[in-house]
């Protein structure tokens, strides 16, 4: 018995010796790591605090996706002051900020590391017309000067496309092109009117348009009892807007071979109000009345 109690205490002891060396270890290891990680974050520290990981300047900025806005009027758009930290840069905070712009409809932002930079992709609100407001007494309306419009009545401040984009003699209807190259051309298709008195209606209404194979090139919404279209076979009067105005459109567009038919110069204005029964007005000549007759709607190709 003392044996095997004499035999217990030394083992008890070596355990012990055992336990106090691997407790050491432990705590080596740890202050160790702890070296190793503070070391490795203050490495990374400095290297990202160096000038090389900064955004010094506008053209570290890359863009895409722009169709009418050239890279420095996008660039100029991005909420940023330079130099900048590549590591303080939220894209998704800029982001946020360019698509609450007018022209911009939805941005995306990504840091780029080799080279250091920031590309910025956006889709773009495409202008489709020039919005000329007209106070309408009575009424306050947020937007009175002259603008863009996009095909979904969104409005867009005239100062919103720069003159890197090219400006042309553009029309709706005929499938006119929009100008063709890195940037795509302004159109002149011009609304006058109180934004508010059309907007509901602008969507449905431009989509008419699009498909006309007739030129317009003005549409007067000042009157809402009368919308009246400046067209290449002259003025067309279509009373208010209301659900038959799709199908005023399509007689327009059968009436494309008019002036083969009829000088437009001596058109005073079409009438489509009723558009079963379309009418042509003719100036009225001295010492008599206005005169009008029916107007062919028969398109000949």
């Amino acid at each position: 018995m003392a044996s095997f109690g004499a035999v217990s205490q030394t083992e008890l002891g070596r355990r012990r010796q055992q336990l106090r060396r691997q407790r050491r270890l432990r705590l080596a290891t740890v202050v160790w790591q702890t070296v190793a990680v503070s070391a490795m974050a203050g490495g990374l520290l400095w290297w990202i605090a160096q000038p090389a990981w900064l955004i010094a300047r506008s053209e570290q900025v890359k863009v895409e996706g722009n169709q009418w806005l050239s890279d420095k009027a996008v660039r100029s758009l991005v909420p940023l002051s330079y130099p900048q930290s590549l590591w303080g840069i939220q894209p998704q905070v800029i982001a946020k900020k360019l698509e609450s712009i007018g022209p911009i409809a939805k941005a995306k932002v990504t840091r780029n590391l080799f080279p250091p930079s920031l590309t910025v992709e956006v889709t773009e609100r495409l202008p489709v017309a020039v919005a000329q407001p007209v106070a309408v007494p009575g009424r306050n309306s947020d937007k009175q000067k002259v603008g863009w419009l996009d095909d979904r009545g969104g409005w867009m401040p005239s100062e919103s496309y720069t003159a890197a984009v090219r400006s042309s003699n553009t029309s709706i209807g005929a499938n006119s092109s929009q100008g063709s190259g890195p940037f795509r051309a302004l159109p002149t298709l011009k609304v006058i009117g109180s934004l508010e008195l059309y907007r509901a209606s602008w969507p449905e209404f431009y989509q008419g348009l699009r498909g006309l194979a007739v030129k317009v090139f003005e549409i007067d919404w000042q009157d809402p009892n009368n919308l009246i279209l400046k067209t290449e076979l002259g003025t067309v009067h279509l009373g208010p807007y209301s659900s038959r105005t799709a199908s005023q459109l399509k007689v327009l567009d059968r009436m494309r071979q008019l002036p083969k038919q009829l000088d437009s110069s001596k058109i005073a204005y079409i009438d489509l109000k009723n558009p079963a029964s379309p009418i042509v007005h003719l100036p009225e000549l001295p010492g008599s009345s206005e005169s009008s007759e029916p107007a062919p709607t028969r398109a000949d190709n």
